[in-house]
């Protein structure tokens, strides 16, 4: 694993730190890592919404297509 030093002022040094102990994290490390996660898997959602959303659509969503939606999920196993 690489590493890399980073520079906070006070107050964000400060956060992180709350953060650390609040949520859990073994390190500041940990947290970090979660967070640039966290932003990663965001910008990938990103980027399928803006796909999806300048592609055709393949299905008429209509009444119809919902109410096929909600019988497929009443017919579903029960967890």
């Amino acid at each position: 694993m690489d590493t890399m030093n980073i520079s906070l002022p006070a107050s964000l040094r400060s956060f992180a730190d709350e953060q650390v102990a609040d949520r859990g994290f073994e390190t500041c490390g940990a947290y970090i890592r979660e967070l640039i996660r966290h932003d990663r898997d965001r910008q990938h959602l990103r980027s399928l919404l803006l796909e999806g959303g300048e592609s055709a659509p393949e299905v008429k969503a209509d009444a119809s297509y919902f109410e096929s939606l909600r019988v497929g999920v009443r017919r579903a196993p029960k967890v």
